[in-house]
């Protein structure tokens, strides 16, 4: 009995390159992961080929789609390049018609029905980045604010644990995916369509072909702003992503110690060579409060991320302790800004989110007022 890949395989043999062979002949296709009804595979290309096997690439999908058993189908088109090519300049050609439509104001190309996207970063791993993205949109939604949040950690997506999504998106009548609504967001992540267990052994144009799929090919309605839990560090991934995405500004989450801030030095000195606002630095970890007898106990040093986002002239938006209620609600998908709404925990989160919805007001309205050109 053929198994779910040599079906999809066989499936795919209908789909007709450029060259005018079938897919699986013109050594572009990726190995075909299956997992529980979703399939992920890629096709590789010269970075100048992209406009013409785009056709192919949603063949290829229709083609997977249509196989017994397949509930969903991810294909990413990576665009690289062979080694010591040479870019080639830009052509005074016309915009292609497809894909999604430039930003006004020149930059990367906007989501539509999204007012504002904000990435909520980290120099590295392990300073809570995950929790505060999760809870700063939550603080968000508590200002009236219409939010949603992507998840653009793909090799180790949190946001599913965080807010125990166990379920899948659905597809509606136009092709595009169903974000999840939790806690009265609209959310998206890589780990809805994939086992937790699975690891994501995806290059780079891959990783950034996926993050495409999941701002462009989601029903994201209207939204006042979106949240985007960043993978940590100051790779390819993270400058790409910062690079293709319209952000209105980054939030910076550390802890205090030294190592941490070394790094989160590196992330905003990234933000601000991509030219994109640094909202300011979020403390976490800040300080221990003992729960038998309150003693303070400053485990991480104490006061380093205000101290130096004086030094770097950002906004300082506040101190999160480092507290077990965090920590247990996190891991089980019940975070505090909703859980314990009126906790202590849960108004630090608010006034978080009040300074930055203030910066996104004051950001939108410190912009240039078009021109009014009366004619005689």
């Amino acid at each position: 009995m053929a198994s779910a890949k040599d079906e999809i395989l066989a499936s795919l043999e209908a789909v007709i390159s450029p060259d005018g062979s079938s897919l699986p002949k013109t050594g572009k296709l990726s190995d075909i992961v299956v997992d529980d009804g979703k399939v992920f595979f890629s096709i590789s290309v010269d970075a100048d080929l992209v406009p013409a096997w785009e056709p192919v690439r949603a063949a290829a999908e229709a083609a997977a789609r249509g196989v017994a058993g397949v509930t969903s189908v991810m294909v990413a088109l990576t665009a690289e390049r062979a080694p010591g090519a040479v870019r080639r300049p830009p052509q005074a050609t016309a915009p292609a018609a497809r894909g999604p439509a430039p930003d006004a104001r020149g930059g990367p190309p906007a989501v539509p029905g999204v007012a504002s996207i904000i990435a909520v970063a980290s120099g590295k791993g392990g300073v809570g980045k995950s929790t505060t993205a999760v809870n700063l949109a939550l603080g968000l939604r508590d200002l009236g604010l219409k939010v949603g949040m992507l998840d653009a950690d793909i090799y180790g997506p949190s946001v599913p644990k965080l807010l125990a999504i166990k379920e899948q998106p659905q597809m509606t009548g136009g092709g595009k995916l169903m974000p999840i609504m939790r806690y009265g967001i609209a959310v998206m992540s890589i780990g809805f369509l994939v086992d937790e267990e699975t690891p994501m052994i995806w290059r780079g144009p891959m990783v950034m072909s996926a993050l495409t799929h999941m701002l462009h090919d989601v029903a994201w309605g209207e939204l006042d702003v979106m949240v985007v839990d960043m993978p940590p560090g100051t790779g390819d991934a993270q400058l790409t992503m910062a690079q293709q995405v319209p952000l209105r500004g980054a939030v910076i989450v550390s802890t205090p110690q030294d190592l941490a801030l070394i790094d989160a030095r590196r992330g905003i000195a990234m933000f601000r060579r991509v030219n994109v606002p640094v909202l300011g630095i979020v403390e976490n970890m800040s300080y221990f409060l003992c729960p038998q007898c309150g003693t303070r106990s400053d485990i991480f040093g104490h006061g380093g991320a205000r101290q130096e986002a004086e030094r770097l002239k950002v906004p300082f938006l506040g101190e999160v302790p480092l507290h077990m209620e965090i920590r247990e609600r996190s891991d089980s998908g019940l975070p505090v800004v909703s859980s314990e709404s009126e906790g202590a925990h849960a108004k630090i989160y608010r006034d978080i989110a009040a300074k930055v919805r203030d910066q996104l007001i004051a950001g939108a309205s410190s912009r240039p007022a078009p021109k009014i050109v009366l004619e005689a």
